[in-house]
């Protein structure tokens, strides 16, 4: 999460909730409205939408790890397991972030981590 002013992720918010009047299944917009919900504090809108875009997108590992940092943040530890290794299988590579990605704390201290998700990175390397 960047450190954004108060004002800024409202007004973000406030556009990417018009567009979707119009188009309502943007996978752009919504991808930049679950960040700008997740950035301002209000995970569960961001989860929410990600819920959607897994919906829209169920072949996408990006928007399922996007979902699982949202499972994560919501205390939903058992269900954001499931959708990381679904990120994984889906083609999610990027272990470096996953390891540091704040959203992902209550994740990694749970000792599913090494056992059930690292192994998947290893088995590519």
């Amino acid at each position: 999460m960047h450190p954004k002013s108060k004002e800024k992720p409202e007004v973000e918010i406030d556009f990417y909730e018009s567009l979707l009047k119009r188009l309502p299944a943007d996978v752009d917009t919504l991808k930049l409205l679950a960040e700008a919900y997740t950035s301002s504090g209000r995970v569960r809108d961001g989860l929410e939408v990600d819920f959607k875009l897994r919906s829209l997108c169920p072949r996408d590992g990006f928007v399922h790890y996007n979902l699982a940092c949202s499972l994560s943040l919501c205390g939903q530890v058992d269900e954001a397991f499931m959708t990381l290794k679904e990120a994984v299988k889906l083609g999610y590579t990027d272990w470096k972030w996953m390891i540091k990605d704040p959203d992902l704390k209550m994740i990694r201290s749970d000792p599913r981590f090494e056992i059930e998700i690292k192994p998947l990175f290893t088995k590519k390397v």
